[in-house]
């Protein structure tokens, strides 16, 4: 009886002796900062992460897209997607001015909007999609500065034309019916953009911020412009970022600061293999001029993107390929604000992604250029 105790101690201090020389090997502890400022939490990360292995994962479950085939599953130009809570899925397609809905394994259902126009369920260039807390299916018309809505079953609902607020470049209305959007307007004859929030009949609640100039410390901007990234997360706060430092800010529904978060930092070049790949795509040419070319950027801005997962965890786009230039490295940071992971994401840029219950969607290219949508099953390991 002895020899069979001593023999199960053994067998559980040999599997405790490996949980812990993994769980070492994996976490490494994490060595930031929280402190409260002023009734601000501060969160300072270290510039790396907690988890030094590969503690995410990405399964791809299905595709949506074909270059030749059913018109059904060809797509022009995809510039947004959206998901509802019975995982069917939302293309809008810009050239289509429709939107095609797919059921949870891919099969075609239904297209929703009555095409090119300004008549009803009809619009003229859809730039957005989004699916609402009221489960209505929102467009946004950019030219008619007008938002449109639909059931899920297509049914046309109603237009509402933006007339009390300047012109929305991005929008997200929360589940109160709050819009936050980066706006472009003028003020005292000046071009403005900010990141501003209006209520239900377009009266406006606060300013969240503007994008900072480049400071003109020697840095070259071409092709960068300075801009705003924002995502809302659970409970409605705003989470939100500007380009130029990598600081997050976490606002409530009312305007009021909650937390800052920030992570050390070091600039990420863009290489020759870079320039090959952003000149055609922005400029429209193979080689930039002299002049172009002495005021190209030497480094990325350091945040290119902000998504929230349903675990309030935030992905932050750095711009930065992996080693197989396919993916673009995102830093994440959980609910507290503390860096755990470095992942690289098929999906740039950051607007074309969605999370939804363990799942991420994305708009991607397949071998010939031809865009389709992707859904992964996203593992995290303990």
């Amino acid at each position: 009886m002895r020899q069979k105790t001593t023999s199960v101690l053994g067998i559980l201090l040999l599997i405790f002796s490996i949980l812990l020389i993994s769980c070492s090997r994996q976490k490494t502890g994490w060595k930031g900062t929280i402190e409260e400022i002023d009734g601000v939490t501060v969160v300072k990360n270290p510039k790396e992460p907690m988890y030094t292995e590969n503690v995410f994962s990405l399964e791809e479950e299905l595709s949506i897209g074909e270059a030749e085939g059913q018109e059904e599953y060809m797509f022009s130009i995809i510039n947004s997607i959206a998901v509802d809570d019975e995982k069917n899925i939302y293309v809008l397609d810009m050239q289509l001015k429709k939107v095609r809905v797919f059921d949870p394994i891919g099969q075609y259902l239904r297209t929703i909007g009555g095409g090119a126009g300004q008549g009803p369920g009809e619009v003229r260039v859809p730039a957005q999609i989004q699916i609402t807390s009221q489960n209505e299916i929102k467009i946004f018309d950019m030219p008619a500065r007008s938002l449109n809505f639909f059931s899920l079953e297509g049914n046309f609902l109603r237009k509402t034309p933006l007339i009390k607020m300047p012109f929305p470049a991005n929008s997200i209305i929360d589940s109160n019916g709050d819009l936050i959007g980066y706006f472009m307007y003028v003020e005292e004859d000046e071009p403005v953009t900010a990141l501003l929030k209006y209520n239900s009949n377009q009266e406006r609640q606060f300013k969240i911020a503007q994008p900072d100039p480049y400071s003109g410390k020697g840095r070259n901007k071409l092709p960068l412009q300075p801009s705003l990234l924002f995502d809302i997360s659970e409970g409605d706060n705003i989470v939100w970022a500007n380009s130029l430092k990598y600081e997050i800010n976490i606002i409530s529904p009312k305007g009021i600061l909650l937390k800052k978060i920030s992570k050390e930092y070091i600039p990420i070049e863009i290489t020759e293999q870079d320039k090959k790949e952003i000149v055609p795509a922005i400029f429209g040419k193979e080689s930039l001029s002299p002049e172009e070319e002495a005021n190209f950027a030497k480094y990325f801005d350091p945040i290119n993107g902000i998504s929230v997962d349903g675990e309030n965890r935030i992905f932050i786009d750095t711009l930065e390929k992996t080693y197989d230039r396919k993916y673009y490295y995102h830093d994440v940071f959980d609910s507290e604000g503390k860096y755990i992971a470095r992942v690289g994401l098929p999906s740039w840029p950051t607007l074309s992604m969605v999370w939804k219950n363990s799942k991420l969607f994305t708009i991607e290219e397949n071998e010939e250029g031809f865009p389709i949508v992707k859904r992964y099953k996203v593992t995290w390991k303990n």
